[in-house]
C-alpha cells in the first residue's frame, strides 16, 4: 500500500530533517538515528505517524525574571493563569475543548491544536509555563475529573496526551517547562483566590500552580487560619484540615467568607446553604 504525498500539519520540517540527516549519514550504523512509521487502520480513514529522535531547544527561556504560566490541565479545557514575577495575579483565561465520543486519534489532534494555542501564550507574554507533574497526578485522574470508573481510562489517556503535547510544542517554540508537585493547589486556590479574583476554581489552582513554580507557598489566610490548630505547623496540612471543614458546594464559598475582611469571619448561616452544609460547617468550625 503506497500513500503518496504525505504532509504532517505540525512538525514536517522535522521530518524533512530526520529524513535528509539519515540519507547523507555514511555511517548509519554509528551515528543514524532511528525513524519509526507505523500506519493505523481506522476503517473510514488512516492515521500515518512517524517517530523521529528530536534534540532539545537550545535556546529554551529558561527564566522566571518576568514570571510564569501556571496552567491546570482538566478533562475538558486547559485553565492557565499570567503570574508576576511577585507572584501576583495579572491575567487568566481557558482553552475549551471536547474530547467526548471521540477516537484517540481524534483526541491526540485536539489536544495539540490546544498544546498551539497554550504556548503560543506563553510566547507571546515570553514566560515559561509551570504544569503539574505527571506522576504525582495520574493516580488521581478519577477524582480531579469527576469521572465514572469507566472513563478513568480514558481520563488518563487525555490527561497524558496533553502533557506531553504541551511539552513537545514549548520545546520546539523555545519556551521552558516547570514542573511542580500538584499537592493542595486546587484547594489553596479554591479558597484563597477564587473569590478574591473572581475566576474559577480551575484557574485558581493554576495562578497557585504557577506561583509554586517560583517559589512561592500558600499560606491561609486570617480569616481561615483561626481554624487550624496552633500545633500543626506545615502549610499544607493546614489545606488539608481546611478542605475537610470547608466541604461544601464550591460556589457556595463566594458567600461565606471573604479574605480581604477578615474581621467578618464565616457567614455559617448564609442562605445559599443547604441545612445539612449548616450544620455540617458549624459541627467543623467549633472542633
Amino acid at each position: 500500500m503506497i500513500f503518496p504525498e504525505v504532509v504532517f500539519p505540525y512538525g514536517q520540517e522535522i521530518v524533512n530533517k530526520a529524513v535528509t540527516d539519515q540519507i547523507q549519514c555514511k555511517n548509519k550504523k554509528t551515528y543514524g538515528k532511528p525513524i519509526s512509521w507505523s500506519i493505523e487502520d481506522h476503517g473510514e480513514y488512516y492515521i500515518i505517524k512517524c517517530l523521529v529522535d528530536v534534540e532539545s531547544n537550545p535556546s529554551i527561556n529558561f527564566s522566571t525574571s518576568d514570571g510564569v504560566i501556571g496552567v491546570d490541565c482538566n478533562y475538558n479545557h486547559i485553565a492557565w493563569t499570567d503570574v508576576s514575577k511577585d507572584g501576583n495575579f495579572l491575567e487568566s483565561g481557558k482553552l475549551s475543548f471536547s474530547i467526548e465520543g471521540k477516537t484517540s486519534g481524534q483526541i491526540t489532534k485536539i489536544l495539540e491544536a490546544e498544546a498551539i494555542a497554550l504556548v503560543d501564550i506563553a510566547v507571546r507574554k515570553k514566560k515559561p509555563i509551570v504544569l503539574e507533574k505527571l506522576d504525582t497526578t495520574l493516580s488521581k485522574v478519577g477524582n480531579k475529573y469527576g469521572n465514572k470508573k469507566a472513563n478513568r481510562m480514558k481520563s488518563m489517556f487525555a490527561y497524558r496526551k496533553m502533557i506531553q503535547a504541551i511539552k513537545s510544542r514549548a520545546d520546539k517554540m523555545g519556551v521552558a517547562v516547570i514542573e511542580v508537585n500538584p499537592a493542595y493547589t486546587s484547594i489553596s486556590g479554591k479558597l484563597k483566590y477564587m473569590r478574591k479574583f473572581g475566576i474559577s476554581i480551575h484557574q485558581a489552582a493554576a495562578f497557585t500552580i504557577g506561583r509554586r513554580g517560583l517559589g512561592y507557598k500558600e499560606k491561609a489566610p486570617k480569616v481561615l487560619k483561626k481554624y487550624v490548630p496552633k500545633e500543626v505547623s506545615h502549610h499544607w496540612k493546614h489545606w488539608s484540615i481546611l478542605d475537610k471543614k470547608f466541604s461544601v458546594r464550591t460556589h457556595t464559598l463566594y458567600h461565606l467568607f471573604n479574605v480581604n475582611q477578615p474581621h467578618q469571619g464565616i457567614d455559617v448561616f448564609h442562605p445559599s446553604l443547604l441545612e445539612e452544609e449548616k450544620h455540617q460547617l458549624i459541627k467543623a468550625l467549633a472542633s
